[in-house]
């Protein structure tokens, strides 16, 4: 059983659940993933099967596309709507085009610094364990690039967004760092993955349709792919 499997991953799930998932379901041994998806974010997540595991490093490259939704007024440790509120503001007076022009800031190349809520590794610890310990130590900016950020819908609190941007952009950082930048904080209420590469939603099963196929059937829809 070689080959690449879309998942329409829900929220509450991490990547390494759904990557159970398909191990136990369809009884495979070799099973991986090619980018992984926050707990509280949907959406297309690539299952890399036997022998296309290798294609990991390759895939993960790839550029992803997003739909996702900023609610400003509310910081959060992880900086979406699963983490612990750390502050709040009832007055979130921003204007549309102080958004749009924010927005602009942060399109093409730019630096940005990996959560404490994340898989990175510092001294051989996740960063997310040393976070849950209280703890938090130094993280180095990455080189990102924004494609395209574009506002797709402007209704205080919340701002809903279309994006295409570089391997390692967390989406619940960038907005965490709008909200910073426009004076009252905010955090991701939604992030839905639509596109991974050229993979794209469409592609996508849900794990209940996953749930009622056999190999047999699985064989049948699974994407072959060569290095």
């Amino acid at each position: 059983m070689d080959g690449i499997l879309i998942v329409n991953k829900p929220a509450g799930l991490t990547s390494h659940d759904v990557v159970d998932f398909v191990r136990r379901h369809f009884k495979i041994k070799k099973v991986g993933h090619a980018g992984t998806l926050d707990p509280v974010a949907t959406g297309v997540l690539v299952i890399l099967l036997g022998k296309a595991t290798k294609l990991s490093s390759q895939l993960v490259k790839d550029d992803k596309e997003y739909i996702a939704t900023l609610r400003l007024g509310v910081v959060t440790d992880s900086g979406d709507s699963m983490g612990k509120v750390v502050s709040t503001t009832d007055k979130v007076d921003v204007k549309g085009e102080d958004v749009e022009e924010v927005f602009k800031r942060f399109c093409g190349p730019i630096k940005q610094t990996p959560p404490m809520v994340s898989a990175l590794r510092y001294k051989g610890k996740r960063l997310y364990e040393l976070a849950r310990r209280g703890l938090e130590v130094p993280r180095q900016p990455r080189n990102i690039y924004i494609h395209k950020l574009e506002i797709t819908r402007f209704n205080p609190p919340d701002i809903d967004f279309h994006l295409v941007a570089s391997k390692g952009t967390y989406v619940r950082t960038l907005c965490t760092d709008i909200g910073q930048m426009l004076g009252c904080g905010g955090h991701a209420i939604k992030m839905h993955r639509i596109r991974s590469g050229a993979f794209s939603i469409e592609d996508s099963l849900t794990l209940e349709r996953l749930s009622g196929m056999s190999r047999e059937d699985l064989k049948k829809i699974v994407i072959r792919r060569q290095k």
